[in-house]
């Protein structure tokens, strides 16, 4: 299996616009952040996590010609707004893209993107096929993964387990029993916003408690913000297991 950051960033992304803090005037690559998502080759699929505002710039960079699946953590349109650009991959296809999601957010997409789900629709639109998440496995062609509950303050949002790899963004409270499901992992992804605590986001702490509790090989953060710090100085400071994930780093599992 191998995993591509394709976005490390919260909503704002980081620079920031109009922002002249150290971070957002870092030269270094590693503090330039669009917005979260991940790509994930596994049995000969390839999926993706997520269809933020980059979505179209992500896919562009890492020369993604195939697409076979989008999962989507929560309704935000950090996380879903660009979902329009699939259509490429309906053209190339030549069939509809498989989406997995929870009823809110089938209804957000609903409401954000109602020519895709309209009953006449014009020549061009993207097309899909609706796979609706409950808490059971499902199946991607020959790959199992695991859904994972969690909440973003009082939006209820989604992880995923597939194999021993763990993907969880925009999370501010999970249950004792969903993260045995995080449990024996060789990497978890994990949401930290900040240092400081956040209302809807594990915050830089919080995150590294998470983490101990549930003692995976190796984690990487996510969403982070240009308030968490800059990069290689926030690393050299986190346990040598944990790392702040950046965009485009890839990882083999």
């Amino acid at each position: 299996m191998k995993i591509t950051f394709l976005g490390t960033g919260t909503s704002q992304g980081v620079p920031v616009i109009g922002c002249d803090c150290e971070v957002c005037l870092s030269t270094n690559p590693k503090d330039k952040r669009l917005r979260s998502s991940i790509l994930i080759n596994v049995d000969g699929n390839t999926l993706v996590v997520d269809t933020g505002p980059d979505f179209r710039q992500q896919m562009l960079r890492e020369k993604v010609n195939k697409l076979d699946a989008v999962l989507f953590t929560h309704s935000h349109k950090d996380h879903t707004a660009g979902l329009d650009d699939i259509r490429s991959y309906n053209f190339r296809s030549k069939r509809p893209m498989e989406i997995f999601c929870s009823n809110d957010v089938l209804s957000a997409l609903k409401m954000e993107f109602s020519y895709i789900f309209a009953d006449f629709k014009y020549p061009g639109v993207p097309k899909v096929n609706v796979n609706l998440l409950d808490n059971t496995d499902f199946k991607i062609n020959n790959t199992i993964i695991t859904p994972i509950k969690a909440l973003h303050h009082k939006l209820p949002v989604h992880g995923f387990r597939i194999k021993d790899f763990v993907y969880l963004t925009d999370v501010s409270e999970i249950s004792d029993d969903e993260k045995k499901k995080m449990l024996n992992a060789d990497i978890i992804v994990l949401d930290s916003l900040r240092k400081e605590p956040h209302l809807s986001h594990l915050c830089l702490q919080q995150s590294i408690d998470l983490i101990k509790e549930l003692s995976p090989k190796k984690a990487f953060l996510i969403h982070i913000s240009h308030l968490m710090g800059l990069h290689d100085e926030i690393n050299a400071q986190i346990p040598s297991n944990i790392s702040l994930a950046y965009d485009g780093l890839k990882i083999a599992i």
